[in-house]
């Protein structure tokens, strides 16, 4: 979980639920934003408020192991206060991670600047530079640059590795409260190191022509990091791990490959920039292939095509990191691998239009969609990744889910009010699951949200519908019903473990049935379901045996839907529990006139839930226009009635995105035909 998120959605501030931000003026330690209801300006991206974030740093002199470029000439860097806190007047005051030890010298348990927010705040002032010219924002990535390497490890048994957290008076805090692993923090390889090869291998290709000399001291600093990782991640090339009975690749940072993507972004940029640094380009395709061996299930299939984040959990996805199509594009497009390009879209056409019909891109899918708090650094993956290989392919089904996950920043959301002020530049820190808004804005969701709104502003037309869909008017993807509401026969027990997460899932609903052989357990459907994919989840690890057979009740007929293992053989290995659970799509989809589904053990099952997938989902969003997107979950063709009221237009996409045919004119409450694992988009005509 992103430190940022975690730690403002548990705060007290998460109760400020406020619709509008009232503008004040700026001070020393605070800084006003209003998020206004008009329409965006033509330009989104606005740095004001990663700018009020951001101080003056000391560089302080004969620390063992620590300096940076012109050190005793310029001796102070920037960076950026990690957190900001909406006071009750709207203003904001900067703030750093947990609460101050020592009041006289103004240090945090943690810290005011951390290496994973100065690494992707330097992304953006450099992205912006590239992109708009702006002379401030290249002075800027260059003392945020300066920051970032004072803070990795030049000598010694950690060199290359990265200091996490630093005090506002310079002083670094190897080990902050709480403990984080790697503890120090670089005595080994972290998110924060990948993070930093991002920001390295982008400030070189940016500055190698309008600074040789400080690109070369980037490039020096990328050599550092990469020995690091060639002593840690990358030694362990080509070896592969288990989790669960799946085999995973055994060289990605952290065993993360949120991480290693964020690496990739760097690397990508570093060897298109210099192409013949033979270590750069192998550590790339490495990690690379890591990634894309993390992609698992299919269509129907659950994670239907998704990049999993962790090589230790076959069955935990999470949005926050999750740079992996975005990072894959760039990959596919500096080594010149098709195979990477097309793990990127299979997620993005497949997975990512899934996640946005279910309700957009939630924190964590464990494998339900359990943690239903949705923040800008999943919602910017996302967006990031579509626009990217919607670029490179030229697939335009892509380039319309990125409007509609750009919609998320102006109203497209479960609070139903932006979530972005192009006038101001202030975001939110989170959106939860019942429509609550975290007011703070801190770095990482400033970070992302203008990481985005640069996207956004290269694709004019993409920014034009995402800015033009301020409402949510329907979202009809999976929904889970517990094992245990069912009605049960024979040897069947409700057990409630004494945590709902097991280290790489969640039960669902924190309970499961513990079913024996011969027991029944009927569940009901929710009411008005369309025809749909039942997806049961068992608990497959050790303690179960034999197999389930699924029917539904379709009024006074029953039709069998298919049979579940109870048990997958297979090592626990790297995996954090022996507790495996895997949605299981049976075969037969349900009518929309089935009631209930029955199970029937044979053997031993542990029953935890079932998705209901319908076979076309659906998400529905309106404003100045309106875009309607239709989800097929099958590899068949299948016809889908709309709900327009008047003509429309009906663009169909094959499962990578690409356009499948012309466009077609539908009239009112017609029908269009959605591909094989595809989608269909309906927009006014």
């Amino acid at each position: 979980m992103p430190r940022a998120a975690l730690a403002l959605f548990i705060g007290a501030t998460l109760a400020a639920t406020a619709t509008a931000l009232p503008a004040q003026a700026a001070s020393p330690s605070t800084h006003a934003a209003g998020m206004a209801a008009a329409d965006a300006p033509a330009k989104l991206t606005n740095l004001a408020h990663l700018d009020f974030l951001l101080d003056d740093v000391p560089l302080l002199a004969g620390v063992p192991g620590h300096t940076t470029y012109r050190a005793a000439d310029e001796p102070t860097t920037r960076a950026p206060w990690v957190y900001a806190d909406r006071q009750p007047d709207g203003s904001f005051q900067r703030v750093g991670g947990g609460p101050i030890t020592d009041p006289a010298r103004g240090w945090y348990a943690q810290g005011a600047y951390d290496a994973d927010d100065i690494s992707r705040a330097a992304v953006v002032y450099l992205r912006d530079w590239k992109q708009n010219g702006t002379a401030t924002s290249r002075t800027t990535a260059y003392q945020l640059l300066r920051s970032l390497t004072y803070l990795q490890t030049a000598d010694g048994p950690n060199a290359g590795n990265v200091v996490l957290w630093q005090q506002h008076d310079g002083t670094l805090n190897p080990s902050a409260i709480p403990k984080e692993l790697p503890d120090p923090s670089d005595s080994a390889e972290s998110f924060w190191l990948a993070r930093t090869v991002w920001a390295l291998g982008e400030g070189y290709a940016g500055f190698r022509s309008a600074d040789p000399a400080f690109a070369s001291f980037l490039a020096d600093r990328m050599q550092l990091a990469l020995g690091a990782l060639q002593r840690q991640s990358l030694a362990q090339y080509p070896t592969t791990q288990v989790a669960n009975g799946v085999t995973v690749p055994g060289w990605l940072i952290v065993g993360s490959a949120g991480a290693t993507a964020e690496a990739v972004l760097g690397l990508s940029a570093f060897v298109a920039a210099q192409p013949g640094d033979a270590a750069a380009r192998t550590a790339l395709a490495r990690y690379a292939e890591g990634i894309s061996r993390l992609q698992s299930g299919g269509i129907g299939q659950w994670p239907f095509g998704a990049l999993l984040p962790e090589a230790n959990s076959p069955t935990f996805w999470h949005a926050w990191a999750g740079m992996e199509p975005a990072a894959l594009t760039a990959a596919a497009q500096t080594l010149g691998d098709s195979a990477l390009q097309r793990a990127a879209s299979t997620d993005l056409a497949q997975f990512t239009a899934q996640l946005l019909a279910t309700g957009g891109p939630d924190n964590g899918w464990t494998p339900t969609p359990a943690d239903r708090t949705q923040i800008a650094y999943g919602v910017d993956s996302r967006l990031e990744g579509l626009i990217a290989a919607s670029d490179a392919t030229g697939a335009t089904g892509l380039a319309a889910l990125a409007g509609a996950q750009g919609a998320w920043y102006f109203g497209a959301n479960r609070a139903g009010v932006p979530a972005y002020d192009p006038a101001t530049g202030v975001c939110v820190d989170g959106i939860a699951a019942d429509g609550t808004v975290n007011r703070n804005c801190g770095a990482e969701s400033v970070i992302h949200t203008e990481l985005s709104m640069l996207a956004l502003d290269a694709h004019p037309a993409i920014a034009r519908v995402a800015t033009s869909l301020t409402h949510t008017t329907a979202t009809n993807g999976l929904t889970v019903v517990e094992a245990e509401s069912g009605t049960t026969t024979g040897p069947v027990t409700t057990v409630t473990p004494p945590s709902a997460w097991t280290g790489s899932a969640n039960w669902s609903g924190g309970a499961y049935l513990q079913a024996g052989s011969g027991s029944t357990v009927t569940i009901a459907l929710p009411a008005g379901h369309p025809v749909a994919r039942i997806l049961p989840i068992a608990d497959l690890g050790p303690g179960g045996s034999g197999t389930t057979s699924w029917s539904a009740a379709v009024g006074r007929f029953t039709l069998p839907l298919g049979r579940t293992d109870n048990v997958r053989p297979g090592e626990q290995g790297i995996a954090p529990s022996p507790v495996f659970l895997l949605p299981q799509t049976l075969p037969v989809p349900v009518p929309a006139q089935a009631t209930s589904v029955t199970a029937k053990v044979s053997g031993t099952a542990r029953l935890d839930a079932l998705l209901v997938q319908p076979v076309v989902s659906h998400l529905g969003l309106a404003g100045t226009t309106s875009l309607d997107v239709y989800v097929n979950a099958t590899k068949l063709p299948v016809p889908q009635k709309i709900a327009a009221t008047g003509p429309v237009t009906a663009t169909a996409f094959d499962a990578t995105g690409h356009q499948v045919g012309r466009a077609q004119t539908v009239g009112a409450h017609g029908f269009v035909v959605v591909p094989p694992g595809g989608f269909t988009t309906v927009t006014p005509r």
